[in-house]
């Protein structure tokens, strides 16, 4: 099966190096893709003032929910490819390829439209301020129809690292970033148009990885090349897909409509909570990168090893990436500790002592149980690749559910602490179905020797 020479093959090999090979890039790629959203906060904050900044963080989670779902849509048909690239399948793997297109559009299309044609009632119930509600919709109808280039770019994006190349979209992410930093100057200083020209920035700077994602696609990558006739899929072939592609899509919305929920409750709370909640979430997302890019590595690393029937393997990347995951949680617990109030002022542009009390304040309880982050991220990202579509999507209910009840009851009695509180208690008992059925899986009981054998393979 020809590949391009960035592409790389995770059945061979020691499962810890391989996996931060292909893990480095992807890190580089989402921390680029969280900065430039920093950059829209900071120049938001900054230029615009508190406000807009409010009401940039007031839609943040609809944004988030929508961008989750097709990057898990996308990289569930991804699972897929990388398990008929592990099994040397290559008639299979670019049928997968063809519905990922097919499916993917044709699933973007109503969900979009129905999210454009809802969206001043999602606003109202999302309770956003009426003093931000005029911005706020500005903002985030230009980025619900910018969802088919999201969609777009994880659909190259994914099918890439599906077949073991995670340096090509990391390339092409790098150039869209300072692109986009650029655009947010333009159209924000240089043509006054506000929130909307961060928006806008967003939107053309994705394009631009786009159109380069499906250059390189066309040039170096032959095995992703698809005919007309690749596009007839049965309907087994169309479930796979969906029971991939949905469950990993619903698992990020559940996940994120939790977050959407709690936004609400946060959105009642006042402006300087909202600003607060904004900048300590954006500070949340980089310290948990590396958590969140090992999950995404190890979708892959297992899809492959899974397709290529190397059990054992699958087993020993779990326990590297969860003892590595664990010492940098050490490291981050020291940080929420001690340089939060700075972060959280930086990233506010603000001394208002307030925003930097609550901005802090989550940040140092909840990242002294983000222990328990690492083991639901890694596992049921792993039990996507070898086939364990139910746990995951039950695992995430269970943060739906919890974030429900919280927002209904316990913020309407604590206020922020109870927002505060929400996530640390959630992810206990998320992570409870996730270790059982992990222990129970028949993959566990492969014993070390059987990955050492072919360690330097």
């Amino acid at each position: 099966m020809k590949t391009s020479k960035t592409a790389l093959n995770l059945t061979q090999g020691r499962p810890l190096k391989l996996i931060l090979l292909f893990a480095i890039p992807i890190f580089f790629g989402n921390l680029f893709q969280i900065l430039y959203n920093l950059v829209d906060t900071k120049i938001v904050g900054s230029i615009l003032g508190e406000d807009a900044l409010a009401a940039v963080g007031a839609v943040s989670s609809l944004y988030t929910l929508l961008t989750g779902f097709f990057n898990g849509l996308s990289l569930g048909f991804s699972v897929i490819i990388s398990r008929h690239f592990g099994s040397g399948n290559e008639r299979e793997l670019k049928r997968t390829a063809a519905g990922s297109i097919l499916l993917g559009f044709g699933t973007a299309a109503i969900i979009i439209m129905a999210v454009a044609l809802c969206l001043k009632p999602i606003l109202t119930l999302l309770n956003v301020p009426n003093e931000q509600l005029t911005m706020a919709y500005t903002y985030i109808s230009i980025l619900v129809w910018g969802m088919f280039v999201t969609l777009a770019y994880n659909l190259c994006a994914n099918m890439l690292r599906a077949i073991g190349d995670s340096l090509t979209p990391l390339v092409f992410l790098v150039i869209a970033s300072v692109l986009n930093v650029a655009l947010d100057y333009t159209f924000i200083l240089g043509f006054d148009m506000g929130v909307k020209g961060a928006a806008v920035a967003t939107v053309l700077s994705q394009s631009v990885s786009v159109a380069l994602c499906l250059i390189r696609i066309k040039k170096g990558f032959p095995i992703l090349h698809v005919s007309k006739g690749d596009f007839l899929l049965t309907k087994g072939q169309i479930f796979a897909m969906y029971e991939s592609g949905l469950s990993m899509g619903l698992m990020s919305s559940l996940v994120n409509f939790g977050s959407l929920v709690l936004q609400s409750g946060i959105n009642q709370l006042g402006m300087n909570i909202i600003v607060a909640h904004t900048a300590a979430r954006k500070v949340f997302e980089i310290w948990n990168l590396p958590v969140s890019v090992l999950g995404a590595a190890m979708a892959t690393y297992c899809g492959q090893n899974y397709g290529a029937g190397q059990y054992a393997r699958i087993k020993k990347g779990m326990k590297d990436t969860l003892i590595l995951g664990s010492v940098w949680i050490a490291l981050i617990f020291v940080l929420a500790h001690t340089v939060s109030p700075y972060l959280i002022a930086f990233l506010a542009s603000t001394q208002n002592e307030e925003i930097i009390y609550w901005g802090s304040m989550y940040l140092r309880v909840d990242m002294s149980f983000l222990i328990a982050v690492v083991f639901i991220v890694i596992l049921r990202n792993s039990m996507q690749g070898f086939g364990d579509y139910r746990t995951p999507i039950f695992s995430s209910f269970i943060e739906l559910v919890g974030k429900l009840v919280f927002t209904f009851v316990f913020v309407r009695l604590f206020g922020y602490w109870g927002i505060i509180w929400t996530e640390p208690v959630i992810w206990f008992l998320m992570v409870i179905p996730l270790i059982v059925m992990t222990l129970r899986n028949p993959i566990w009981r492969f014993k070390k020797q059987d990955v050492d054998e072919n360690a330097d393979a």
